[in-house]
């Protein structure tokens, strides 16, 4: 048995592409229908029961598409609403934060881990939980990044503002002497070059977004949801500007802008509080 339907994968902008792009590596014959929430970005600062009905309306959407599973590729949604997301639809629903956890503690030497995420991502101590449950005699410190974000939405991942805002949030995380830091924001991989010259090449960074594939992969074999072969078609839509998406996409991607070519979606407005 074989389902050739699409993988619904969403984030707040374009910083789930990181996602994307292990999953189309990994699954070269699995399509994708990918949303960048990007006119209501950044998730991080709002608060929960606002990302909540954001990740919970973007999720809505992609069911109406048929997508045969959910990849919620955005630390903040997942921790705000994954829950409310797999209870409200009946398809497998793939988180990110689970795998960055399996991942630092299977890597640290030392058992000291960091944690770089948005603001909703550390408040909700959604890492402590998960690098816990992992049983591993570890700790984890974790520093919220808030501008991060909106650099690399920019297009920025090397400026002299960047660089200083990058010490001060990693300044704590050096003192508590960390040997690994989870990305716990997938547009985080962006900056992987920078933080690295930072950090000094003893600390191992951690991306979720290859471990998630991995996740996503298993998944699909043992409930048989699998596409048998053939070429994939890949769909990405954007609450923003397409164009502006389209030239962040193959950044993320690594392919060239002309493979893709983003569609505007439209969400309505409804009130979430």
């Amino acid at each position: 048995m074989t389902d050739a339907r699409p993988i619904g994968v969403f984030d707040s902008g374009v910083g789930g592409l990181t996602v994307a792009r292990a999953l189309m590596e990994h699954l070269p014959n699995e399509s994708l229908i990918y949303i960048g929430d990007t006119a209501r970005f950044p998730y991080g600062p709002k608060p929960v029961e606002e990302i909540r009905h954001h990740g919970m309306q973007i999720a809505d959407e992609l069911i109406g598409r048929d997508v045969k599973m959910l990849v919620v590729a955005c630390n903040s949604v997942e921790v705000s609403a994954i829950d409310h997301i797999a209870a409200r639809h009946g398809v497998p629903v793939i988180g990110v934060v689970e795998p960055g956890a399996r991942a630092s503690a299977r890597v640290t030497r030392s058992g000291r881990i960091g944690m770089i995420g948005t603001e909703a991502t550390v408040r909700s101590g959604a890492y402590d939980r998960a690098v816990a449950e992992t049983g591993a005699d570890v700790t984890l410190a974790s520093a919220a990044c808030p501008v991060f974000v909106n650099h690399v939405e920019a297009g920025d991942t090397g400026s002299d503002e960047l660089r200083r805002a990058a010490r001060r949030y990693l300044e704590p995380l050096m003192e508590a002497d960390i040997d690994t830091l989870i990305l716990g924001c997938t547009h985080y991989p962006l900056l992987s070059e920078l933080l690295q010259e930072e950090l000094g090449t003893g600390v191992v960074l951690v991306s979720s977004a290859e471990e998630t594939a991995d996740d996503v992969a298993a998944r699909l074999l043992a409930e048989e949801l699998a596409v048998a072969g053939g070429p994939p078609s890949h769909r990405f839509l954007t609450t923003g500007r397409a164009d502006t998406f389209d030239g962040l996409a193959a950044t993320f991607l690594g392919t060239e802008q002309a493979t893709v070519r983003a569609e505007h979606l439209d969400l309505p407005e409804v009130p979430w509080s």
